[in-house]
């Protein structure tokens, strides 16, 4: 026999008052029990000729025997396989339980050889046969005064509701199994007021420990499973705590003896197992429209629940399973919104459990579901957020792994974080989100740092031409030497190819074998009618459809950073009102700009300096282009003119410095109507003969178009006391920038008013002097010479203290060229060294120039321009070259012509530059 128990008592379901277990007894026939003693009581039922009245009497008769035999034997129950416990059709299930209202469940027995309490298994009272069950059935009484207490924490169990706990307290699990054993399967139930301790549900240790209004539940199912006791319980009536009762005074002591008294004695004195109770009612209420209202509005709530989260739903059904409507019940209902939170604190609960006021339940109810409320619509927010979190980090987690392999300059990484993390808080559904997406795709997606290794094997270069074409010496020849160059420079960064001829003669297919013979990808685009600038420059992301540029485009495509364009059509670019695209061009093309090229639609610059253009070079485009076309536009012949390659490159490097070609045609259209205009007026222009010929070189240029416009770069051949060279940005490719000093008044002391505390002694006390700027200095450079001016008087202080020249003498700074607008931070070295010179009268180093900004504490920090400063130094042929120490990277990054014969030294501090500017003063410097 099985040492598990499994009892099944009625539910209170049906009007007649009888509980489930009635109504299946009188709804099935059950056979003989066989009766093997006198102590043993046997019925034999017919649920045709039952009445109510003879079940009642029956199963008081079955109670009665049970309870006068219980200290010889304990009550076991099975249901047989063709059995139905609880008359609604319904299968017991093992150890499953319904969470319902008046639902209920049954647990399998497990054949056990004992107890694991300690308990001896008993005989059993009757073995049932088959179609036969065991039935104990128990009407709930109207008062039911003396219950067991079964502590709980969290929240309570309130009225029509059903509760599955676990019993582990031994004691507790003795009595309620005593009772059950009597037919008593009843207890209260008691919220702790302090739900700290995990150890519940379990007994008291003192009242003051728990509410004193509870529950009074019915033990609808109970299973043993050793050391715990597994209960079913459906709340039936508020109750409320009168005082403690021990355990002797609980109903039928009496028919227990001694042995048994002792084992089921409470312990420790002051546990609390039995107490006495009254039911408590609430105040008598009228169904008003105030009543009616906060119904309505709980119902609302409660719909509004099961919106958000389904799991309501299958709650609420269960809970209405009876049928009964819920808004024609404000009682249930106040108890049904107080079940449905799991969000408020035990103490809320209670309130609402022990609230005799109606009105103010169904309140305190509606308080605490609209508190449900918020923290459901709290949890379906995080729970979309991290939804959408969990998308966005494999977004984000795609764009990095694109990263991994790929060396990112730091302004992009930058821009690449922070598009990540602004798409973190952007909502999936949102435009910006895709713009954003987008974005961070085409960054991703660019190979940064991937170039391809490339070859030049002049041997392999003439094998790949030859076998691609046929004649074009000429060309092939062009193209050999080209990469000739390029390997005794290492490489072919900067330079730009060429071709021009009609069409069907193989530009594009040369430029092709180019890029095979080099070992470069190859992209082609037309710009051939091309009238949009954001072909080039790339769209803003503001537009709809927005993309980047052809050059970015062809990054993205060919995956290297160092790829072969051939840009053709490049004589049929066209012209409208979204820009000119000729200029934006020019700015891809020009090897100074396209190093950092910025597109419109990535925002970020892109270093397309290591791309190799088949395109346009300025020399090569006068010669083979521009002077062609000229000539023709002049009426002249080839054989009336002559221009030299020096008398060329004169004018790109004296006239036509900018980026471009457009300068440089209008030169050479005045260049070449001064010579037709010659030969008209000599009579000679029919003349074919050599003698006629007129020959343009270096030295008669100036005749034609007029005197340089960049004549010289230095203004000083050398520099006095007080002058010195700086370095400035333009868009030339920078200019040498010198800053001139000089007193206007001696420096000198006057007397104030002020006397002394001691005495009526009046003390001389130098004059603060004056400071004048001329030169038109933009508002960041008068800041540079106030702050180089305010640093060099405390360098000179320290230095020689008797020299007042720069804290009263009247000095004046110029910057020549007034006409030309100068601002920016980097002269502030400059004219910190200026100021010093002056003071010092001694003049700096010859053939040294410098850049920096300048701190009020003496700091150099580091500047831009770096590359289009050292060419102003190279053609002012500066041999020294002072520069932050922060850009001596962007100093090692220029070519290896541009760093010839010019000497870099690198300062952090105005201290470390001193010694070098005025070496005669280095050794009297202060520590």
């Amino acid at each position: 026999m099985s040492s598990q128990l499994l009892f099944r008592m009625g539910v209170g379901s049906s009007r007649s008052g009888l509980g489930v277990g009635i109504s299946t007894l009188l709804s099935r026939s059950y056979g003989s029990i066989a009766s093997s003693t006198s102590r043993r009581i046997v019925l034999k039922m017919s649920s045709n000729n039952l009445r109510r009245e003879s079940l009642l009497t029956t199963a008081a008769a079955v109670n009665s025997a049970l309870n006068n035999h219980y200290n010889k034997s304990r009550f076991y129950c099975s249901n047989s396989s063709s059995s139905n416990s609880d008359g609604g059709g319904g299968d017991d299930s093992a150890g499953d339980a319904s969470s319902s209202s008046g639902g209920s469940s049954a647990g399998d027995n497990s054949d056990d050889p004992g107890d694991s309490s300690g308990r001896p298994p008993p005989p059993p009272l009757f073995a049932p046969g088959p179609g036969q069950m065991a039935l104990t059935v128990n009407a709930v009484p109207e008062n039911f005064p003396i219950v067991p207490t079964i502590v709980i924490g969290k929240n309570p169990v309130f009225p029509k509701f059903v509760r599955l706990i676990e019993l582990e307290d031994p004691q507790l699990i003795r009595l309620i199994m005593r009772r059950v054993h009597l037919g008593l399967p009843y207890a209260g139930v008691f919220l702790k007021r302090s739900s700290d301790d995990p150890n519940y549900p379990q007994a008291a240790d003192s009242l003051d420990d728990i509410y004193q209004v509870g529950t009074f539940v019915q033990i609808t199912e109970l299973q043993d499973l050793g050391d715990k006791l597994r209960l079913l319980l459906l709340g039936h009536r508020r109750i409320q705590i009168v005082k403690q009762t021990k355990s002797a005074e609980s109903p039928s002591s009496s028919d227990f003896d001694e042995a048994s008294k002792q084992q089921d004695s409470s312990g420790p004195s002051g546990r609390v197992l039995l107490v006495e109770t009254v039911n408590c009612y609430h105040n008598e209420f009228t169904q008003n429209a105030e009543i009616k209202a906060l119904t309505a509005e709980i119902v609302k709530t409660i719909r509004d629940l099961i919106s958000l989260n389904p799991m309501y739903r299958e709650t609420v059904l269960a809970m209405l399973a009876t049928g009964q409507k819920v808004v024609d019940d404000p009682i249930y209902l106040c108890d049904l919104g107080a079940a449905l939170c799991s969000a408020s604190e035990p103490a809320e609960y209670q309130a609402i459990l022990e609230e005799p006021d109606i009105r103010q339940r169904l309140m305190l109810s509606l308080a605490m579901l609209k508190k449900e409320l918020e923290m459901s619509r709290l949890q379906h927010k995080i729970g979309k957020e991290v939804e959408e979190k969990e998308d966005k980090d494999a977004i984000g987690e795609k764009f990095r792994a694109r990263l991994a392999n790929l060396t990112v300059p730091a302004h992009v990484t930058e821009v690449i974080n922070e598009e990540l993390n602004k798409l973190s808080f952007l909502d999936n559904h949102s435009s910006e989100f895709n713009v954003t997406r987008n974005y961070l795709d085409w960054l991703t997606s660019l190979p940064w740092g991937v170039f391809s290794e490339e070859n030049l094997d002049l041997a392999r270069a003439r094998e790949i031409l030859e076998q691609d074409h046929y004649g074009m010496q000429d060309v092939k020849s062009r193209i050999l030497e080209f990469i000739a160059v390029s390997q005794l420079k290492g490489s072919t960064q900067g330079k730009i190819l060429c071709f021009h001829g009609p069409p069907g003669v193989g530009k594009t297919s040369i430029a092709r074998s180019i890029a095979k013979a080099l070992n470069r990808k190859y992209f082609r685009f037309s710009v051939g009618g091309m009238s949009d600038v954001s072909e080039i420059k790339g769209h803003r992301r503001t537009y709809v459809g927005a993309m980047p540029g052809k050059l970015i485009q062809c990054l993205k495509k060919t995956k290297t950073e160092n790829p072969l364009i051939l840009i053709d059509e490049i004589d049929k670019l066209g012209r409208g009102w979204q820009g000119d695209p000729s200029s934006a061009l020019l700015e891809l093309l020009d090897p100074e700009q396209n190093v950092n090229f910025l597109d419109h639609y990535l925002d970020v610059t892109v270093d397309l300096s290591k791309v190799l253009y088949v395109a346009e070079e300025k020399v090569s485009i006068a010669q083979k282009y521009l002077i062609p076309e000229v000539l023709e536009a002049s009426g002249l012949r080839p054989e009336q003119v002559s221009v030299t390659d020096a008398a060329l490159t004169a004018l790109i490097s004296r006239y036509c410095r900018e980026s471009g070609v457009r300068n440089l045609k209008k030169h050479i259209e005045k260049l070449l109507r001064k010579v037709a205009y010659k030969l008209v007026d000599s009579k000679t222009a029919d003349s074919s003969t050599a003698a006629d010929c007129t020959s343009i070189d270096e030295t008669s240029l100036a005749d034609f178009v007029g005197k340089p416009v960049f004549s010289r770069d230095r203004l000083y051949d050398s520099t006095p006391s007080g002058v010195v060279m700086g370095l400035a940005w333009t868009a030339m490719g920078g200019a040498a920038l010198f800053v001139e000093t000089s007193l206007k008044t001696p420096p000198s002391l006057t007397t104030t008013a002020k006397k002394s505390e001691n005495n009526n002694t009046v003390s001389p006390t130098p004059a603060s002097g004056s400071l004048e700027l001329t030169g038109h200095l933009g508002d960041v450079m008068k800041e540079s010479v106030r702050i180089a001016h305010t640093y060099s008087q405390s360098f000179l202080a320290r230095l020689d203290p008797d020299n007042a020249a720069l804290r009263s003498g009247g000095i004046h700074i110029h910057v020549p060229e007034g006409a030309t607008p100068k601002d920016g931070p980097s002269a502030g070295i400059t004219m910190a060294t200026g100021l010093l010179s002056l003071a010092l009268d001694t003049p700096v180093c010859q053939e040294t120039a410098m850049t920096g900004e300048l701190s009020l504490t003496g700091k150099i920090m580091p500047v831009g321009g770096i590359k289009e400063k050292v060419i102003a130094a190279k053609r002012a042929g500066v041999s020294t070259v002072v520069l932050p120490e922060d850009n001596r990277k962007d100093y090692a990054d220029l070519p290896e012509f541009l760093r010839d014969g010019v000497k870099a030294h690198f300062v952090s501090h105005y201290s470390e530059a001193f010694p070098l500017l005025f070496p005669d003063w280095a050794g009297k410097m202060p520590k």
